[in-house]
């Protein structure tokens, strides 16, 4: 009889402990089940002086250590009424509705785009974003905010720096 007594109490508190971790996962549905979806980050941002005073043009790199490609389909900004998202072929420019973001060991998915393989790198000669309808010139050293959409992840909030016009970051 000391044994049943001994072995129940360990018996309700394993029970206690499927039941919370059971709730716990119940409730989360974060689009990234079991690790299988896109995990992004963003990096490497910067934005150079605009030469305009109501353009500019911003570059940064999206990675995804996820399992599954997503799809960067918009960027907001309080310093630009319109941000768009563009490609680069040789000289011509052209605006897209989004710009994949391939998973970790996949392929380049975007024409005109470096890297591939877990990120989408928007950067000079490729693709990149455009700010239209400036609300001002910002200064070298400020912080653009602005925030990332993407098809399937949660948007991403991205700070970066205001660089010299002319400004080439080391690779």
């Amino acid at each position: 009889m000391s044994s049943t007594r001994s072995t129940a109490p360990v018996a309700a508190v394993a029970l206690a402990l499927a039941l919370g971790l059971s709730a716990c996962s119940a409730g989360d549905d974060s689009g990234s089940r079991s690790g299988d979806g896109p995990r992004l980050r963003a990096e490497g941002g910067f934005v150079p002086r605009p030469v305009l005073k109501d353009l500019a043009a911003g570059y940064l790199t999206v990675r995804n250590d996820g399992a599954a490609d997503d799809r960067l389909t918009a960027v907001s900004t309080d310093l630009a009424a319109d941000v768009t998202l563009h490609t680069s072929e040789g000289e011509r420019m052209r605006a897209v509705d989004g710009l994949d973001v391939p998973a970790s060991g996949g392929t380049p998915a975007n024409e005109g785009v470096v890297g591939g393989g877990g990120e989408l790198t928007l950067a000079r000669g490729g693709a990149h974003l455009m700010l239209e309808k400036l609300d001002r010139r910002p200064e070298v050293g400020e912080k653009v905010s602005s925030v990332l959409h993407f098809a399937t992840s949660e948007p991403i909030e991205v700070e970066v720096p205001v660089r010299p016009t002319t400004y080439r970051p080391a690779k």
